[in-house]
């Protein structure tokens, strides 16, 4: 045995980068982080589009397969903080609706085993953990909070200002999008973030974005002594003796004890993890379930042109319940990030000139469109004989994502655009939905009932006393908006929880 540990945590994104933060920090525990990638190079192409969207610099050198066994390059990334150190660090609280049972189009979007309230609390310290930026009572439908977002509202550049003012005059409800990131507007000579065009989908150069490695993991490095980092370590397995995770296994024969064991590796690879050790739970469930949101990249052509740099902060939810045209939940629309010629150079024909793709740039406002998918058990994650990954992936309620597009367009003329949209797939690695596993969850749902569910209310095993999940797995749900701050909230749930058990 290599060593042994009060705590051991599988993956340093936003779960388990969160929960390692809120331990150290928080108690004396022996804390083992481990993680398979490295830290992220900082170079300058960290802002390069060429690099980071056409060469997929850095995305994962892995082949998955899809449900017909057809190979993917899946965009996903190992490095310390996770796919976090890639998103487009939109921190929105799920709505309060959004943990009861909705009806959809395609079937029923079922109840999670705790509320809104339950969670509400580590929303509020989460955004300010996270550096959210935003502005209360401006969604319509954001859940009642006493107090204001811990940051001003990231201000809207000209051309949307417009945008912002356009929505307005046709009776529509859009807010400033709460963002996390390190940004001083009223000392822009002490502001980490600058406001450059190379934020959503990029590394950050300068450690400005608000994500799990620079929040959570390296500041808990720095303050405790009780937190050891382990990165380029691949785990294996888990092996089990009765009722209790006895051993982890890492790639190339290291071998690790903790009291509590938290898989954190996102809904793919930590069920991917739990298939590899033959962990069983109460019911066929692990595994099951995946959703990743149906989700489209769409680009407006402005009428004039859209010189703004940093583009991501508008949000629009007047949809996200329906409206008087169609009583199903039809979803949501945030801002992108700003497109560039080389973004669009991937999509477009051969032979498109670039002259064609720079004005199109130029004169593009650039949306990003959110629909609820629906958890079904033939979704699922699959380990191949080879030991590669199968994602079997049947999209649904695609009916409601059809109509949220119609709305988008219905806009068009009263925002300043020309009449038609252009699908940008590059976002997405165009590979959509498989490839795109920015938004993954519910693999390994929890809930109150050991039959329908692997994990208890707190996240850990029905049937196994020192296991934990505290990635996007435990979702029952997928909700319309990115889960990501749902996901740092519930890891300081589970880790008031881990704390408390720990005392005893």
């Amino acid at each position: 045995m290599d060593s042994e540990y009060d705590i051991i945590i599988i993956g340093s994104g936003a779960g388990g980068g969160t929960l390692a933060h809120h331990l150290a920090t928080n108690s004396d525990q022996r804390i083992l982080l481990l993680e398979r990638g490295s830290y992220l190079r900082r170079e300058k192409e960290n802002w390069d589009s060429r690099e980071v969207f056409l060469n997929k610099r850095y995305d994962a050198d892995e082949t998955w397969h899809d449900k017909d066994g057809r190979p993917f390059r899946p965009g996903i990334h190992y490095f310390v903080g996770g796919n976090t150190k890639v998103y487009g660090a939109a921190l929105m609280r799920m709505r309060e609706k959004d943990f009861e049972e909705v009806t959809h189009v395609d079937g029923i979007s079922p109840k999670w085993p705790i509320s809104y309230k339950d969670l509400a609390p580590y929303y509020l310290k989460a955004e300010k953990m996270y550096h959210v930026h935003g502005k209360r009572g401006e969604d319509p439908f954001d859940p009642e909070e006493s107090e204001p977002y811990p940051y001003p509202p990231v201000s809207h550049e000209p051309r949307i200002q417009k945008l912002f003012n356009d929505l307005q005059s046709i009776k529509k409800r859009p807010f400033h999008l709460p963002i996390g990131l390190k940004l001083d507007e009223d000392n822009p000579h002490k502001s980490p973030c600058i406001r450059c065009s190379s934020f959503d989908g990029f590394p950050c150069l300068v450690n400005a974005k608000a994500d799990a490695q620079v929040i959570a993991v390296d500041p808990a490095l720095e303050s405790s002594q009780n937190l050891t980092l382990q990165t380029n370590c691949f785990v294996e397995k888990l092996v089990t003796k009765g009722s209790n995770v006895t051993e982890v296994h890492v790639e190339g024969g290291k071998k690790y004890k903790a009291k509590i064991v938290v898989v954190s590796a996102g809904a793919i690879n930590s069920a991917a993890l739990l298939l590899r050790s033959q962990i069983q739970a109460s019911c066929d469930v692990i595994g099951r379930h995946y959703m990743c949101h149906n989700n489209t990249a769409l680009m407006a052509i402005s009428t004039t042109p859209n010189n703004t740099k940093f583009q991501k902060t508008i949000g629009l939810s007047d949809f996200y319940f329906g409206d008087d045209n169609y009583s199903y939940p039809m979803g949501f629309i945030q801002m992108l990030g700003k497109s560039d010629e080389t973004m669009l150079e991937g999509d477009a024909p051969k032979l498109t000139p670039k002259r064609m793709l720079g004005a199109m740039a130029d004169h593009s406002l650039d949306f990003w469109l959110t629909t609820e998918d629906l958890p079904d058990i033939n979704n699922r994650v699959i380990i191949r004989q080879d030991g590669s990954i199968q994602l079997n992936y049947t999209p649904n309620n695609q009916k409601s994502h059809g109509e949220l597009i119609k709305r988008l367009k219905g806009m068009l003329n009263a925002i300043g655009c020309h009449t038609h949209l252009i699908p940008q797939n590059l976002y997405l690695r165009k590979t959509i939905p498989i490839g795109g596993v920015a938004h993954q969850c519910g693999t390994i749902r929890f809930g109150d009932n050991p039959k329908t569910s692997a994990l208890d209310v707190n996240c850990k095993f029905h049937t196994l006393d020192n296991l934990y999940v505290v990635d996007g797995s435990f979702f029952p749900s997928a909700s319309s908006v990115n889960p990501a701050l749902t996901i740092i909230a519930n890891a300081m749930r589970v880790g008031d929880h881990l704390l408390e058990r720990l005392k005893s």
